[in-house]
């Protein structure tokens, strides 16, 4: 019993395929979301199972998530972000207490109980500053992919951002690039902006001091899980694969269905 899971963010589509143990993944695949959401499905699809070297017949059960989740036809099973991101990190790490996903179009901070179930959570969807969106605005604004962001702001001191809001916090930077600030000091100042700000989202829900599990793209910025940390009082882990979390996720709950 082949399975795929497929999380159709609002930047990348991602799939996983997991074999008949569940344990095993076949594909992982991203694609960029685009603005057809069904087109997303349907070529994500087919890039997953073509990359497994099964067709489509082949598949089992499907199970979407993510922004676009209403992509689906109506016999496809339709699970929540926060039931993926959360099954998808217990599966990582079985001693995780909770979970931080920061994507392109939100934040989520996510409690798990013992066995992986959802036990709170909380989400910024109002506010494009401090996800995915906002941070690939600031990097090119500096002249830079996200990955050379990153070490970008691993070289720099940190200068404090005090806007709230995505249009306000660009125009603040660019104040302070004409005022010949290091661009290094204004990315590290951006990752620890966004570090402070999810971290005031997770101290909404009183966070236990066990290990939390990051996903989501910036997953991969180290000045971000570091400042983290700092603002959590407990150890953060990018998950392997962040973007993934979710996509392997909704294929855990294909196979157990």
């Amino acid at each position: 019993m082949i399975v795929m899971g497929i999380d159709i963010g609002s930047v990348a589509a991602k799939a996983v395929v997991l074999d008949a143990s569940g344990n095993t993944v076949l594909s992982r695949v991203m694609i960029p979301t685009g603005w057809d959401h069904r087109r997303a499905l349907t070529d994500i699809t087919d890039l997953a199972t073509s990359t497994a070297g099964i067709s489509s017949g082949d598949i089992h059960t499907r199970v979407l998530t993510g922004y676009g989740r209403v992509a689906g036809k109506d016999d496809m099973p339709v699970v929540s972000e926060i039931a993926c991101h959360a099954k998808g990190a217990h599966f990582l790490f079985p001693e995780a207490g909770s979970v931080i996903d920061i994507g392109g179009q939100d934040s989520k901070a996510i409690c798990l109980g013992p066995d992986g179930a959802v036990t709170d959570f909380a989400m910024n969807d109002k506010c494009a500053a401090g996800t995915g969106r906002f941070v690939s605005m600031v990097a090119t604004l500096l002249g830079h992919n996200l990955d050379a962001f990153a070490k970008l702001a691993e070289k720099g001191n940190p200068l404090p951002i005090n806007s709230m809001c995505a249009v306000f916090a660009e125009s603040e930077i660019v104040g302070l690039l004409a005022k010949g600030h290091d661009p290094a000091d204004i990315a590290a100042g951006v990752c620890h902006s966004i570090a402070s700000r999810t971290a005031g989202l997770a101290s909404r829900l009183g966070f236990k001091a066990q290990l939390c599990v990051f996903s989501g793209g910036l997953a991969g910025n180290p000045v971000i899980s570091t400042s983290l940390e700092t603002h959590l009082s407990k150890p953060v882990i990018p998950a392997p694969f962040p973007q993934f979390v979710g996509a392997l996720g909704a294929a855990i709950l294909a196979s157990q269905q």
